[in-house]
Protein backbone atom coordinates (compact mmCIF):
# COMPACT_ATOMS: atom_id res chain seq x y z
CA UNK A 1 0.00 0.00 0.00
CA UNK A 2 1.49 3.51 -0.80
CA UNK A 3 0.69 6.27 1.51
CA UNK A 4 -1.33 7.97 -0.53
CA UNK A 5 -0.21 11.60 -0.23
CA UNK A 6 -3.04 12.90 -2.19
CA UNK A 7 -5.49 11.42 0.32
CA UNK A 8 -2.90 12.81 3.37
CA UNK A 9 -2.42 16.32 1.45
CA UNK A 10 -6.19 16.95 1.17
CA UNK A 11 -7.65 15.66 4.71
CA UNK A 12 -4.56 17.22 6.41
CA UNK A 13 -5.49 20.69 4.47
CA UNK A 14 -8.92 20.29 5.68
CA UNK A 15 -8.39 19.02 9.26
CA UNK A 16 -6.13 22.48 9.54
CA UNK A 17 -8.46 24.21 8.29
CA UNK A 18 -11.09 23.06 10.32
CA UNK A 19 -8.74 23.15 13.91
CA UNK A 20 -7.76 27.20 12.94
CA UNK A 21 -11.42 28.47 11.62
CA UNK A 22 -12.13 29.02 15.27
CA UNK A 23 -9.06 30.69 16.07
CA UNK A 24 -8.47 32.99 13.28
CA UNK A 25 -8.64 36.32 13.67
CA UNK A 26 -8.04 35.81 17.83
CA UNK A 27 -4.44 36.67 19.69
CA UNK A 28 -2.59 34.01 21.29
CA UNK A 29 -3.20 34.31 24.67
CA UNK A 30 -7.14 34.30 23.88
CA UNK A 31 -7.09 31.25 22.05
CA UNK A 32 -5.32 29.19 25.09
CA UNK A 33 -8.09 30.67 27.54
CA UNK A 34 -10.62 29.88 25.10
CA UNK A 35 -9.53 26.76 23.85
CA UNK A 36 -6.76 25.54 26.66
CA UNK A 37 -3.11 24.93 26.13
CA UNK A 38 -1.81 24.78 21.86
CA UNK A 39 -0.42 21.44 22.40
CA UNK A 40 -4.14 19.77 23.49
CA UNK A 41 -6.30 21.73 21.32
CA UNK A 42 -9.14 19.78 19.68
CA UNK A 43 -10.86 19.38 16.31
CA UNK A 44 -14.41 20.84 16.41
CA UNK A 45 -17.04 18.00 17.06
CA UNK A 46 -18.80 19.74 13.73
CA UNK A 47 -15.57 19.33 11.82
CA UNK A 48 -16.80 23.14 9.69
CA UNK A 49 -14.30 24.57 7.34
CA UNK A 50 -13.97 27.39 6.07
CA UNK A 51 -13.75 29.13 1.95
CA UNK A 52 -10.07 27.49 1.64
CA UNK A 53 -10.87 24.03 1.67
CA UNK A 54 -13.69 24.81 -0.45
CA UNK A 55 -11.48 26.53 -3.09
CA UNK A 56 -8.95 23.97 -3.08
CA UNK A 57 -11.91 21.78 -4.11
CA UNK A 58 -12.84 24.00 -7.06
CA UNK A 59 -9.38 23.97 -8.35
CA UNK A 60 -8.94 20.16 -7.42
CA UNK A 61 -12.48 19.65 -9.55
CA UNK A 62 -11.24 22.32 -12.48
CA UNK A 63 -7.79 20.19 -12.46
CA UNK A 64 -9.76 16.59 -12.91
CA UNK A 65 -12.23 18.05 -15.87
CA UNK A 66 -9.16 19.39 -17.16
CA UNK A 67 -7.41 16.18 -17.27
CA UNK A 68 -10.25 14.32 -18.67
CA UNK A 69 -10.19 16.31 -21.65
CA UNK A 70 -6.92 15.46 -22.95
CA UNK A 71 -3.53 17.21 -22.75
CA UNK A 72 -3.69 19.94 -19.97
CA UNK A 73 -3.18 23.27 -21.39
CA UNK A 74 -3.82 26.90 -20.56
CA UNK A 75 -7.21 26.95 -22.69
CA UNK A 76 -8.95 23.53 -21.49
CA UNK A 77 -7.70 25.06 -17.73
CA UNK A 78 -9.21 28.31 -17.92
CA UNK A 79 -13.06 27.29 -18.52
CA UNK A 80 -13.30 24.61 -15.89
CA UNK A 81 -11.54 27.21 -13.14
CA UNK A 82 -13.21 30.16 -13.93
CA UNK A 83 -16.80 28.30 -13.57
CA UNK A 84 -15.94 26.45 -10.49
CA UNK A 85 -14.58 29.57 -9.20
CA UNK A 86 -17.78 31.30 -9.81
CA UNK A 87 -20.07 28.75 -8.98
CA UNK A 88 -18.40 28.87 -5.77
CA UNK A 89 -19.00 32.65 -5.63
CA UNK A 90 -22.45 31.85 -5.99
CA UNK A 91 -22.99 29.32 -3.65
CA UNK A 92 -24.92 29.56 -0.82
CA UNK A 93 -22.60 27.66 1.03
CA UNK A 94 -20.19 30.37 0.35
CA UNK A 95 -20.58 31.99 3.77
CA UNK A 96 -17.09 31.16 5.54
CA UNK A 97 -15.68 34.94 5.91
CA UNK A 98 -14.27 34.62 2.08
CA UNK A 99 -11.63 37.09 1.17
CA UNK A 100 -12.74 40.22 -0.63
CA UNK A 101 -9.97 39.63 -3.55
CA UNK A 102 -11.52 36.28 -4.18
CA UNK A 103 -15.05 37.81 -4.56
CA UNK A 104 -14.28 40.54 -6.79
CA UNK A 105 -12.93 38.88 -9.06
CA UNK A 106 -15.37 36.16 -8.96
CA UNK A 107 -18.06 38.99 -9.69
CA UNK A 108 -15.87 40.29 -12.65
CA UNK A 109 -14.76 36.64 -13.51
CA UNK A 110 -18.96 36.05 -14.17
CA UNK A 111 -19.34 38.16 -16.98
CA UNK A 112 -18.71 35.69 -20.68
CA UNK A 113 -16.18 37.53 -22.71
CA UNK A 114 -14.45 39.16 -19.86
CA UNK A 115 -10.64 38.50 -20.48
CA UNK A 116 -9.55 36.53 -17.47
CA UNK A 117 -6.60 38.96 -17.20
CA UNK A 118 -9.41 42.01 -16.63
CA UNK A 119 -11.06 40.68 -13.81
CA UNK A 120 -7.63 39.34 -11.77
CA UNK A 121 -6.53 41.82 -8.85
CA UNK A 122 -2.94 42.79 -9.26
CA UNK A 123 -2.79 44.83 -6.05
CA UNK A 124 -3.25 41.66 -3.83
CA UNK A 125 -1.08 38.94 -2.98
CA UNK A 126 -3.59 37.75 -0.36
CA UNK A 127 -2.89 34.11 1.06
CA UNK A 128 -6.43 32.84 -0.99
CA UNK A 129 -4.34 32.32 -3.65
CA UNK A 130 -1.89 30.19 -2.12
CA UNK A 131 -4.09 27.86 0.32
CA UNK A 132 -5.81 26.48 -2.36
CA UNK A 133 -3.01 25.19 -4.88
CA UNK A 134 -2.11 22.35 -2.88
CA UNK A 135 -4.15 20.33 -5.78
CA UNK A 136 -1.41 21.33 -8.46
CA UNK A 137 1.16 19.39 -6.30
CA UNK A 138 -0.93 16.29 -6.17
CA UNK A 139 -2.45 15.67 -9.22
CA UNK A 140 -0.56 12.76 -11.63
CA UNK A 141 1.42 13.12 -14.49
CA UNK A 142 1.96 16.71 -15.10
CA UNK A 143 5.22 18.05 -16.33
CA UNK A 144 7.25 20.64 -14.23
CA UNK A 145 5.91 23.43 -16.48
CA UNK A 146 2.67 22.30 -16.24
CA UNK A 147 2.39 22.38 -12.80
CA UNK A 148 4.11 26.00 -12.43
CA UNK A 149 1.53 27.02 -15.20
CA UNK A 150 -1.23 25.73 -13.26
CA UNK A 151 -0.43 27.00 -9.99
CA UNK A 152 0.27 30.56 -11.48
CA UNK A 153 -2.80 30.74 -13.49
CA UNK A 154 -5.25 29.45 -10.32
CA UNK A 155 -3.31 32.17 -8.74
CA UNK A 156 -3.75 34.89 -11.39
CA UNK A 157 -7.80 34.57 -11.74
CA UNK A 158 -8.36 36.37 -8.33
CA UNK A 159 -4.64 37.50 -7.15
CA UNK A 160 -2.46 38.85 -10.09
CA UNK A 161 0.37 40.10 -7.65
CA UNK A 162 3.52 38.57 -9.06
CA UNK A 163 4.04 37.88 -5.28
CA UNK A 164 0.56 35.82 -5.23
CA UNK A 165 1.55 33.62 -8.29
CA UNK A 166 5.01 33.08 -7.22
CA UNK A 167 3.69 31.80 -3.63
CA UNK A 168 1.39 29.51 -5.06
CA UNK A 169 4.13 27.93 -7.48
CA UNK A 170 6.10 27.93 -4.46
CA UNK A 171 3.70 25.52 -2.30
CA UNK A 172 2.40 23.68 -5.39
CA UNK A 173 6.38 22.78 -5.58
CA UNK A 174 6.79 22.04 -1.91
CA UNK A 175 3.23 19.79 -1.66
CA UNK A 176 4.81 17.86 -4.92
CA UNK A 177 8.43 17.67 -3.24
CA UNK A 178 7.36 16.14 0.08
CA UNK A 179 4.52 13.82 -1.94
CA UNK A 180 7.25 11.98 -3.83
CA UNK A 181 9.84 11.72 -0.82
CA UNK A 182 11.82 14.70 -0.19
CA UNK A 183 13.53 14.77 3.33
CA UNK A 184 12.07 17.85 5.21
CA UNK A 185 15.42 18.67 6.12
CA UNK A 186 16.33 19.34 2.68
CA UNK A 187 13.13 21.27 1.48
CA UNK A 188 13.93 25.24 2.15
CA UNK A 189 17.12 24.77 0.19
CA UNK A 190 15.33 23.03 -2.79
CA UNK A 191 12.73 25.72 -2.61
CA UNK A 192 15.44 28.31 -2.69
CA UNK A 193 16.96 26.63 -6.17
CA UNK A 194 13.49 26.43 -7.67
CA UNK A 195 12.90 30.03 -6.56
CA UNK A 196 16.55 31.21 -8.56
CA UNK A 197 15.66 29.48 -11.07
CA UNK A 198 12.33 31.03 -11.67
CA UNK A 199 13.02 34.46 -10.97
CA UNK A 200 12.51 36.01 -14.14
CA UNK A 201 10.65 33.37 -16.04
CA UNK A 202 7.40 34.86 -17.23
CA UNK A 203 4.77 32.11 -18.86
CA UNK A 204 3.25 34.12 -21.45
CA UNK A 205 1.29 30.66 -21.97
CA UNK A 206 -0.01 30.60 -19.22
CA UNK A 207 -0.51 34.20 -18.06
CA UNK A 208 -0.66 36.05 -21.34
CA UNK A 209 0.00 39.85 -21.07
CA UNK A 210 -1.59 40.21 -17.68
CA UNK A 211 2.32 41.51 -16.57
CA UNK A 212 0.73 44.66 -18.70
CA UNK A 213 -1.62 46.00 -15.93
CA UNK A 214 1.38 46.21 -13.81
CA UNK A 215 3.38 49.31 -13.58
CA UNK A 216 6.07 46.84 -14.58
CA UNK A 217 8.49 47.81 -17.07
CA UNK A 218 8.40 44.03 -18.72
CA UNK A 219 6.99 40.65 -17.95
CA UNK A 220 10.86 39.69 -16.12
CA UNK A 221 10.73 42.67 -14.21
CA UNK A 222 7.21 42.04 -13.11
CA UNK A 223 7.53 38.20 -12.13
CA UNK A 224 11.06 38.56 -10.62
CA UNK A 225 9.42 41.18 -8.17
CA UNK A 226 7.11 38.26 -7.01
CA UNK A 227 10.42 35.97 -6.73
CA UNK A 228 12.02 38.03 -4.58
CA UNK A 229 9.58 38.33 -1.87
CA UNK A 230 9.58 35.08 -1.98
CA UNK A 231 13.68 34.54 -1.69
CA UNK A 232 13.29 36.77 1.12
CA UNK A 233 10.86 35.19 3.23
CA UNK A 234 12.56 31.90 2.42
CA UNK A 235 15.64 33.34 3.94
CA UNK A 236 13.79 33.89 7.18
CA UNK A 237 12.37 30.66 7.49
CA UNK A 238 15.52 28.74 7.01
CA UNK A 239 16.74 31.30 10.01
CA UNK A 240 13.27 30.25 11.70
CA UNK A 241 13.79 26.69 11.72
CA UNK A 242 17.30 26.72 13.54
CA UNK A 243 16.35 29.08 15.94
CA UNK A 244 12.85 29.81 16.84
CA UNK A 245 11.03 27.59 20.39
CA UNK A 246 7.64 25.80 19.23
CA UNK A 247 6.36 27.62 22.58
CA UNK A 248 6.26 30.87 20.45
CA UNK A 249 3.93 31.84 18.46
CA UNK A 250 5.60 30.74 14.89
CA UNK A 251 3.79 34.15 13.22
CA UNK A 252 6.35 36.37 15.18
CA UNK A 253 9.33 34.60 12.93
CA UNK A 254 7.55 34.48 9.33
CA UNK A 255 4.59 36.47 9.41
CA UNK A 256 0.94 36.57 9.96
CA UNK A 257 -0.09 35.00 6.89
CA UNK A 258 -2.76 37.33 5.76
CA UNK A 259 -0.22 37.42 2.52
CA UNK A 260 0.54 35.37 0.73
CA UNK A 261 4.39 34.68 1.00
CA UNK A 262 3.95 34.84 4.90
CA UNK A 263 1.37 31.88 4.45
CA UNK A 264 3.74 29.92 2.42
CA UNK A 265 6.77 30.20 5.26
CA UNK A 266 4.43 30.19 8.47
CA UNK A 267 2.65 27.00 7.07
CA UNK A 268 5.92 25.82 6.43
CA UNK A 269 7.68 26.32 9.33
CA UNK A 270 4.73 24.87 11.25
CA UNK A 271 5.33 21.22 9.48
CA UNK A 272 9.25 21.97 9.59
CA UNK A 273 9.18 22.49 13.32
CA UNK A 274 7.19 19.01 14.18
CA UNK A 275 7.97 16.91 10.54
CA UNK A 276 6.62 13.73 12.09
CA UNK A 277 4.02 14.72 14.47
CA UNK A 278 1.31 15.92 12.46
CA UNK A 279 -1.22 16.76 15.02
CA UNK A 280 1.26 18.48 16.95
CA UNK A 281 2.26 20.77 13.58
CA UNK A 282 -1.61 21.83 12.84
CA UNK A 283 -2.33 22.36 16.62
CA UNK A 284 0.77 24.97 16.63
CA UNK A 285 -0.11 26.52 12.96
CA UNK A 286 -3.89 26.94 14.94
CA UNK A 287 -2.71 28.39 17.69
CA UNK A 288 -1.16 31.85 16.22
CA UNK A 289 -2.11 35.39 16.07
CA UNK A 290 -2.60 35.27 12.62
CA UNK A 291 -4.60 33.68 9.22
CA UNK A 292 -4.93 30.61 11.39
CA UNK A 293 -6.90 28.74 9.29
CA UNK A 294 -5.06 29.05 6.50
CA UNK A 295 -1.42 28.81 7.84
CA UNK A 296 -2.80 25.84 9.50
CA UNK A 297 -4.21 24.27 6.22
CA UNK A 298 -1.12 24.59 4.53
CA UNK A 299 0.66 22.87 7.31
CA UNK A 300 -1.88 19.95 6.72
CA UNK A 301 -1.29 19.67 3.31
CA UNK A 302 2.82 19.37 3.73
CA UNK A 303 2.07 16.74 6.81
CA UNK A 304 -0.44 14.71 4.61
CA UNK A 305 1.75 14.77 1.82
CA UNK A 306 4.89 13.90 3.24
CA UNK A 307 3.40 11.24 5.81
CA UNK A 308 0.69 9.98 3.84
CA UNK A 309 -3.32 9.55 4.78
CA UNK A 310 -2.22 7.42 7.87
CA UNK A 311 -1.22 10.60 9.44
CA UNK A 312 -4.77 11.61 10.77
CA UNK A 313 -6.66 9.93 12.99
CA UNK A 314 -9.37 8.27 11.82
CA UNK A 315 -11.97 9.89 14.66
CA UNK A 316 -11.01 13.25 13.17
CA UNK A 317 -10.68 11.95 9.35
CA UNK A 318 -14.24 10.93 9.68
CA UNK A 319 -15.77 14.16 11.03
CA UNK A 320 -14.03 16.47 8.74
CA UNK A 321 -17.06 18.29 6.32
CA UNK A 322 -16.91 17.79 2.71
CA UNK A 323 -15.32 14.35 3.50
CA UNK A 324 -16.56 12.72 0.44
CA UNK A 325 -15.53 14.95 -2.29
CA UNK A 326 -11.68 15.33 -0.45
CA UNK A 327 -11.42 11.14 -0.42
CA UNK A 328 -13.14 10.51 -4.09
CA UNK A 329 -9.81 13.41 -5.40
CA UNK A 330 -7.32 11.73 -3.42
CA UNK A 331 -8.28 8.38 -4.17
CA UNK A 332 -8.26 9.12 -7.63
CA UNK A 333 -4.91 10.47 -7.73
CA UNK A 334 -3.24 8.05 -5.28
CA UNK A 335 -4.66 5.34 -7.73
Amino acid sequence: MSKQPATGALLGLALGDALGYPTEFKTVPLIETMFGPWRELELPRRALVSDDTQMTLAVGWALRTAMERGHLAPKRLERPLREEFVDWYQSPENNRAPGGTCLRACELLKAEGRLWQDASQLGSKGCGANMRVAPVGLAPGLSDEQRAGVAQLQAALTHGHPTALAAADLTAHAVHLLARGTDPAGLIGRLRSYALEHRTRYDHAWLGDLWTRSQDPGPEHFIARGWDECLEILGRLQEAVRTVSPETDPCLATGEGWIAEEALATGLLCFLLFPDEPLTALRRAACTAGDSDSIACLTGAFAGAWLGADAWPADWAERIEYRGDLLALGTLWDA
